[in-house]
C-alpha cells in the first residue's frame, strides 16, 4: 500500500511540476518576452562561469562511483588466459577514459568560453578536409590497434587444446541444471546421440562405445586440477544455454544438435581464493548466461579448484557410467557376445 501511495504522489507531483511550467510558458508569451533577447548577457556570463565547476563536480562524482563500486567488476582472474583477458579490457578501458574526459573538457569549456555575448558572431565555414581527416584517420589508428590486440588475444585463448595433455571433460546444459561428464581412465569422452536421450539415460550416452564405460558424471558440483588445462566440450538438451564461469574468463555457448568446446588453465585453488578474499564461503561458480527460461537465474552449479593430488583423489571415488548402468551395459555385452 505505502509502494501503490508513493507512486501516486510521484505521478501528482510530475503532473503539477508540468502545469507550472505550462503557466509561466504562458505568462512570459503574454508579456512578449519569449524570444532569445529575453536571456541577458548576465545571464549567459553566469552560465559560462558555471561550467567549469560542474565539470569539476561531474569528475569528482565520477571518480566517486569508481571508486565505490570497483569491488563489483569483475571477480579476480583465476586461469592463465584471464590475465590477458583482463590486460586488454584494461587497455580498453584506458584509451575510453582518455577520450571520455578529453571530450567533456572540451564540451564545458567552449561553454565556459563563449557564452552568448553582445556582436559576438561564430565564425562559419562550411568545409575543413583538414579536420575531416583528423576526425578519420586518428580514431581508425585506435580503432585498429584495439581489433588487431583484441584478435591476437582471441586467437591464443581459442587454439585447439592437445586433448592428451589436458583434462577432458564436457558440461550438459538442460532447463534447469548442468551435468558434468569426465572421460574417465583413458581420458576419452563416450559418443552420445540424441536419439538414445531417456529418464534412465539423459545425456544419451550411447552404450555400445565403450570408451563411455568409464565415463563420469556427476551433478552438483564438478572439480578441476589446479595448473592443467581443462578442455571442456558443451551440449544442450533442449534450448540454448551458455557456460559463464567468472573467475575463469570462460563462455561458451551450448547449443543443442551440436558440441562447442572451450579451454583454459585455473591457476588458484578454492582454498586458496578463500584466504586471498577472506571469504569461508567462497566458490567457484558455473552459470547460465543466457535467459532460457522461468528458473534461468538459479540455473548454477559450484565448482572446486582442488591441488592434483585432491583431484584425482575425488575423482576416483565417482562412479563410472557402467557402474551406475550396470544393467543396461551389460546387456549390451551380452547382445555382443551373441
Amino acid at each position: 500500500m505505502i509502494s501503490l501511495l508513493t507512486y501516486i504522489a510521484i505521478i501528482l507531483g510530475v503532473i503539477a511540476i508540468a502545469r507550472l511550467v505550462k503557466v509561466y510558458e504562458l505568462s512570459t508569451s503574454l508579456k512578449g518576452n519569449d524570444n532569445e533577447e529575453s536571456v541577458s548577457e548576465s545571464d549567459s556570463r553566469f552560465n559560462g562561469r558555471m561550467m567549469m565547476p560542474f565539470l569539476l563536480a561531474f569528475f569528482a562524482f565520477c571518480i566517486y562511483l569508481t571508486y565505490s563500486y570497483k569491488d563489483n567488476l569483475l571477480p579476480e582472474s583465476a586461469s592463465e588466459h584471464g590475465v590477458e583477458i583482463d590486460t586488454l579490457f584494461n587497455f580498453n578501458l584506458i584509451i575510453i577514459t582518455i577520450v571520455f574526459v578529453a571530450v567533456n573538457v572540451l564540451l564545458f569549456y567552449f561553454g565556459y568560453k563563449y557564452y552568448s555575448k553582445k556582436g559576438l558572431k561564430a565564425t562559419y565555414f562550411a568545409h575543413s578536409t583538414k579536420l575531416e581527416l583528423i576526425w578519420t584517420i586518428v580514431p581508425a589508428i585506435f580503432l585498429a590497434v584495439i581489433i588487431i590486440y583484441g584478435l591476437a588475444v582471441w586467437n591464443k585463448i581459442t587454439s585447439p587444446a592437445d586433448p592428451n595433455k589436458a583434462v577432458v571433460m564436457e558440461l550438459f546444459a538442460e532447463q534447469f541444471k548442468w551435468t558434468a561428464r569426465y572421460g574417465g581412465s583413458d581420458n576419452t569422452l563416450g559418443e552420445t546421440n540424441y536419439k538414445l536421450t531417456a529418464d534412465m539415460n539423459p545425456l544419451a550416452i550411447d552404450s555400445t562405445d565403450k570408451h563411455a564405460w568409464d565415463d563420469k558424471i556427476v551433478s552438483g558440483e564438478f572439480h578441476i586440477p589446479v595448473n592443467k588445462t581443462v578442455l571442456m566440450y558443451f551440449r544442450a538438451k533442449d534450448v540454448i544455454h551458455s557456460a559463464y564461469m567468472p573467475h575463469f574468463r570462460a563462455q561458451m555457448n551450448c547449443v543443442p544438435g551440436m558440441r562447442t568446446e572451450f579451454h583454459f588453465t585455473p591457476t588458484i585453488t578454492t582454498a586458496q581464493m578463500k584466504e586471498k578474499t577472506k571469504n569461508p564461503d567462497f566458490d567457484y561458480v558455473l552459470l547460465c548466461n543466457k535467459i532460457c527460461g522461468s528458473t534461468h537465474w538459479n540455473m548454477q552449479m559450484k565448482i572446486i579448484v582442488d591441488s592434483p593430488e585432491d583431484y584425482a583423489k575425488w575423482l576416483a571415488e565417482q562412479k563410472t557410467f557402467k557402474e551406475k548402468n550396470m544393467a543396461q551395459v551389460n546387456l549390451v555385452e551380452n547382445i555382443a557376445i551373441k
